[in-house]
């Protein structure tokens, strides 16, 4: 799907606008639920409310009908309310910096830290890190809970993530995540081995194995319907089209394995979702990871219980790529698996 979305945040009056594809949606609500960038954060259920409201227009006419059919073409605005009023203060918190310029900071996240303030966390996050560190050099675009934030990664999964500090570097980064050409890396492990052997794996809608034992899943994912800091694999139409490949590193036992995942598209909990759809969830991951545990006879009791106690999802962003927004210099930087899933490895090579 190709599509057109602009976000005009130069003034109060911020507003999306939205250039209807040939492939969306019929329907005006699921249409712009699939469209509206992620970085918005505006819910399919957000989004009833504001077409109900007013908030949507066609050629400056308000369209309240969710239901309303779209053309291929139509453009639609969708204003957005003002930002909420927070105090979002500057704390002193280490901050690990792989590269920094006026324009951009690539910083190396570690375990535990929120990206950004939101209720229940509205401290200790990379927002409050990043305000003390650049001071008012952050690209003010996403308003003062988010500023200069283009993409996140989650609370508990470590590794590589880029900042904009100038509204240029914003604009130009928002444009390669949207295009997908920002490259991404993730080191993951996973409970079993995808193998192309496997027919279990070979019967799941969306999922293919390609040349060179690369696994490749492709969904559509949408919030859970019954718990709504989940996502989930759904095929209505109504979620956001989500690529992941993913290759075997290493086999341990055939109990688990090391991953390299990559990502096509970039949206909430992708991996994670999808490797679970998979049958290969992620080591720690108590939110999509359920009650699977690694087996003692396999991997004896104490590299069992390591890994079956592990305290956060098995996940690094270890590469990301991108062309400098600014200069055009093409900038690619890596980071070191962290101890914890160093440990992690190390128990399971050594007991397989």
């Amino acid at each position: 799907m190709v599509f057109s979305a602009f976000l005009d945040d130069g003034s109060d009056d911020a507003a999306i606008w939205i250039t209807i594809p040939e492939d969306a949606p019929a329907r005006l609500d699921k249409a712009l639920a699939v469209l509206v960038p992620e970085g918005a954060a505006l819910s399919r259920s957000r989004l009833a409310r504001m077409i109900d409201e007013g908030a949507v227009s066609r050629d400056g006419v308000p369209v309240t009908d969710g239901k309303a059919k779209v053309i291929a073409g139509e453009v639609y605005r969708i204003q957005l309310d003002p930002p909420e009023p927070v105090e979002t203060l500057p704390e002193d918190i280490p901050l690990t910096v792989i590269w920094e310029d006026g324009d951009l900071i690539v910083i190396d996240k570690p375990a535990g830290m929120v990206v950004h303030p939101a209720p229940g966390s509205p401290r200790g996050t990379l927002v409050n890190a990043l305000l003390h560190h650049c001071g008012d050099t952050l690209s003010g675009i996403g308003g003062e809970r988010r500023p200069g934030i283009v993409h996140r990664i989650d609370k508990d999964t470590t590794g590589l993530l880029v900042v904009a500090k100038s509204d240029r570097a914003h604009h130009g980064l928002a444009r390669q995540f949207e295009d997908h050409s920002v490259a991404r890396r993730y080191l993951a492990v996973v409970h079993g081995t995808p193998a192309a052997s496997d027919p279990r794996l070979r019967g799941l809608r969306g999922i293919s194995m390609e040349a060179g034992g690369i696994l490749r899943i492709a969904t559509e994912l949408a919030r859970h319907k019954t718990d709504r800091q989940r996502q989930a694999v759904v095929w209505d139409g109504a979620g956001r089209h989500a690529v992941t490949r993913a290759r075997v590193m290493e086999d341990f036992a055939g109990g688990a394995s090391l991953l390299e995942c990559w990502l096509e598209t970039g949206r909430t909990h992708q991996i994670r979702v999808h490797m679970t759809y998979a049958g290969h969830g992620l080591l720690g991951d108590a939110t999509y990871g359920g009650t699977r545990r690694l087996a003692p006879k396999v991997f004896g009791p104490e590299a069992a219980e390591f890994a079956n106690t592990f305290p956060r999802q098995a996940l690094h962003a270890a590469t990301l790529g991108f062309e400098h927004p600014v200069t055009g210099e093409t900038l690619s930087f890596t980071s070191p698996l962290p101890a914890d899933l160093v440990d992690l490895i190390a128990a399971l090579r050594g007991a397989a």
